[in-house]
């Protein structure tokens, strides 16, 4: 929302200097986004006269002009502008002047052999146009030496706010100065706005018809205006329309589009003689087209109401208007429209036709019901005023709606929930000058919300009011009180321990933390096991983040190739946030995520002089798992590691981490080659993914405590055993099967080597390991150590199948 000084000071009598108003602005909620003071940067530009403009001698298309720029001796510049001449009034700008239509700054220089002291300036050079053909030619009573700015009108500041979505009011520059009236620094100047009366009535009738719903237009008014003559509107208001970035097109244009911004009042303009008929408030007809006045042409649905007369479709209401019924030179009678229009139909009907307009910002929003013929009556005094004609009574359909609520309000509510002590009459003061009305004298009052407040719905909306224009300065700071050392606190759930656990053992292995968008393209989320149309974003914020993510990985994925397109290749990356399943809280989870790329290991990545890093590979991503799932405090001895994964995972590279078959954690692996090409990714990258609400809970006893550390002073045995089981029996079984052979002397039990090939039968392979005894109460005899061996035996053969190697 823009608007300059002086149109905020049309509607607030104040003295208060710009800063103070922005600082102001702001603190009450208003968020000044920039200031664009036009008369500070263009302060060296002078008004100046062209002496003499005489022919270069060594160009053709130059002139050597001596200018006055009022401050003594003519200064001398080089001009190639075809308009430039002898005693005409131009704008001169000194070496040494930034110039923002160029993007220089002047200096000293010679041009075919001549110096130039500076320059002689067009509108498209100073920044207010595209006027390139010649210098600005200013007329023969301008000032010289006066300051450009301060002759063109240009000392006219514009501020530029942020508007959350909640306060329509202030979509208009009347609604800011009556939120600054409240804060103090002013008076808002109230207008009185005394019905306008016409002579006779609007010859075009006009009719709502949208059956069951008529709260998609709940009033329709209609003013005819004859014998208008559409020029262009006043200086005026074009200047003010140009300072916050509007167009200037024709009077009646105009008008309605300061309309807009002055009161927040959208309104439209139809030519009479290009009317068939009467108008007709309804549902668009599937397949009906609109040209609009941008140009384009929009196709139109059943959800899309209109404004239509006998020809068809004339306008879609609160958005656009069409081509074919707009006002230009030609125009002679207007239609004056002023109506009311469903917020949430005209929101999904601008999305939908991909449509931003002034009209639809504030409609979308909602406007001040109660200024329907108000803001009519003001806009029709504009035209008569501007292009003179005589105005008949408006024509009304529908009804205003009732917007009137009375919220019963505690003074203390103040005080309860903001931790602010104000007095009533401050308080009362407050509120009656944003417009609200009190009722009452005790403890408890009944407060009327304005017309223009329909986001003030409860006693915190108006504590909301109060404080903001108080100043959340004013709430005193107090320290905590010194909380009872023996009290119990606060305490983390297991959740939100293991977050914050994962992020610090993930970082510990050389992993950086990245935080992508919780959304991903349709193909993404189809590609990840998600695309559901439960999880499609109804209002995204970009076509490619259509839908909630199923996974953490896609994100990290193309986090990981951008690096690599900025010559960074070997990334490793790793995220923990929230991932949808479905659009239910319990579809919901919580998942920790990494991903390697290039050559990225744990141990380093990147060049040596003593050779080069190996690249990753799946077990880098299963020790990266491993990692994670120990650092939980998550006894692995259950753990069950799976070939294969999900189908976006290479099949013989990739393994999924399971507590039995119904409890699957997550998985790791290679990204598929099939993925790496739908998402345009390239070189060697790998993944895991754990989901951290699958992980089994730590038990809890109340009477459990550490048992003490028990160190054994015996000296440990190992024996290694080769067996030979079939290509299909994974390692983890034949190591799960040895340790549970002898659980009080095994503690460990390693892999150390897998054989096939020759000397092992067709179909078979070697598996090697190294068993770790323990003895704990004495050492243990060769017959014992060859008693357990024979026990390891046979029980990996009973689970696997195994035979012992010869």
């Amino acid at each position: 929302m823009k608007f300059t000084l002086s149109w905020l000071k049309d509607h607030l009598d104040t003295e208060a200097s710009l800063e103070t108003i922005a600082d102001t602005l702001t603190r009450i909620g208003l968020e000044v986004e920039a200031i664009e003071d036009k008369a500070a940067a263009l302060k060296p530009y002078v008004v100046a006269n062209v002496i003499s403009a005489e022919p270069h001698p060594n160009a053709d298309r130059l002139r050597v002009c001596m200018v006055d720029a009022g401050d003594g001796a003519p200064i001398q510049v080089v001009c190639g502008a075809p308009n430039a001449r002898a005693g005409m009034k131009s704008v001169f700008a000194p070496a040494g002047t930034y110039v923002p239509g160029k993007n220089i700054t002047l200096s000293v220089g010679t041009i075919r052999g001549v110096e130039s002291r500076g320059m002689l300036c067009s509108g498209a050079e100073l920044g207010l146009g595209d006027d390139h053909d010649g210098i600005l030619d200013l007329p023969a009573d301008a000032p010289v030496g006066q300051p450009y700015p301060l002759y063109a009108g240009l000392d006219d500041p514009v501020i530029e706010i942020n508007l959350t979505p909640n306060r329509a009011d202030c979509a208009s520059i009347h609604g800011i100065a009556r939120d600054l009236a409240a804060t103090g620094i002013g008076t808002l100047k109230r207008d009185a706005f005394p019905a306008l009366r016409g002579e006779g009535s609007c010859t075009v009738p006009v009719a709502i018809e949208l059956g069951d719903d008529p709260a998609l237009c709940p009033v329709f008014a209609l003013r005819l205006v004859r014998g208008v003559t559409n020029g262009p509107s006043p200086d005026w208001m074009q200047a003010r329309l140009r300072a916050i970035g509007l167009r200037p097109i024709n009077a009646l244009v105009d008008i309605t589009n300061y309309m807009t911004f002055d009161r927040g009042r959208p309104l439209h303009v139809f030519d009479v003689k290009k009317v068939a008929g009467g108008l007709t408030v309804r549902r668009a007809g599937e397949g009906e087209e609109l040209k609009a006045l941008d140009g384009r042409i929009y196709r139109l649905d059943g959800d899309t109401v209109v404004i239509a007369d006998d020809n068809g479709v004339e306008s879609i209401g609160g958005i656009i208007g069409g081509e074919a019924s707009g006002c230009d030179a030609t125009t002679t009678d207007v239609l004056i429209e002023s109506a009311l229009w469903d917020p949430k139909n005209i929101a999904r009907t601008g999305r939908r036709l991909g449509v931003i307009t002034d009209a639809r910002y504030r409609f979308e929003r909602g406007v001040d019901p109660a200024f329907v013929l108000p803001g009519l009556d003001l806009a029709t005094k504009l035209v008569v005023d501007t292009c003179g004609g005589t105005p008949t009574q408006a024509t009304i359909a529908g009804e205003i709606p009732d917007t009137d609520r009375v919220i019963d309000f505690p003074w203390t509510e103040v005080r309860r929930l903001a931790g602010i002590e104000l007095s009533r009459a401050e308080m009362k003061v407050t509120l009656e000058t944003l417009g609200f009305h009190v009722a009452g004298t005790g403890d408890r009052v009944k407060v009327l919300t304005p017309s223009w407040r329909q986001d003030v719905e409860g006693k915190a909306d108006l504590v909301e009011e109060v404080i903001r224009i108080a100043g959340l300065d004013r709430i005193e700071p107090k320290p905590l009180l010194r909380a009872d050392v023996n009290a119990v606190g606060p305490k983390l759930t297991v959740l939100q321990r293991r977050t914050r656990s994962a992020k610090r053992a993930l970082a510990s292995r050389g992993l950086l933390e990245a935080v992508t968008w919780s959304f991903v393209r349709h193909e993404d989320a189809c590609l990840f096991g998600g695309g559901g149309a439960n999880l499609a974003l109804a209002n995204p914020i970009a076509a490619d983040l259509s839908d909630m993510r199923p996974s953490l990985v896609p994100g990290l994925l193309r986090a990981a190739q951008t690096n690599a397109d900025r010559g960074y290749g070997d990334v490793a990356l790793f995220e923990v946030g929230q991932c949808f399943e479905t659009d239910q809280p319990e579809g919901q989870s919580i998942r920790a995520a990494a991903v390697r790329r290039g050559s990225a290991r744990h141990e380093g990545d990147g060049r040596h002089w003593s050779g080069t890093a190996a690249v990753v590979d799946a077990l880098e991503a299963k020790a990266d798992a491993l990692a994670l799932l120990t650092a939980l405090g998550i006894q692995t001895g259950g753990l069950q590691i799976v070939a294969g994964g999900p189908a976006w995972l290479h099949p013989g590279r990739s393994g999924t981490l399971q507590f039995g078959p119904k409890n699957p954690i997550g998985w790791f692996g290679e990204i598929h080659p099939a993925a790496m090409k739908a998402l345009d990714l390239k070189g060697t990258l790998v993944a895991f993914e754990i989901t951290l609400d699958a992980l089994p809970l730590p038990k809890y006893k109340p009477t459990k405590v550490k048992p003490a550390l028990a160190l054994s002073g015996l000296q440990p045995v190992s024996r290694d055993f080769a067996f030979v089981v079939g290509r299909d029996v994974a390692a983890g079984d034949v190591i799960r099967a040895a340790q549970g052979a002898e659980r009080k002397l095994i503690t460990g039990v390693e892999v150390f080597d897998v054989y096939e090939g020759v000397g092992i039968p067709e179909g078979s392979k070697s598996i090697a390991v190294a068993v770790r005894l323990q003895p704990v109460e004495r050492t243990l005899t060769d017959a014992e150590i060859e008693a357990v061996s024979g026990k390891i035996v046979a029980e990996v053969a009973k689970k696997t199948g195994a035979s012992l190697r010869a």
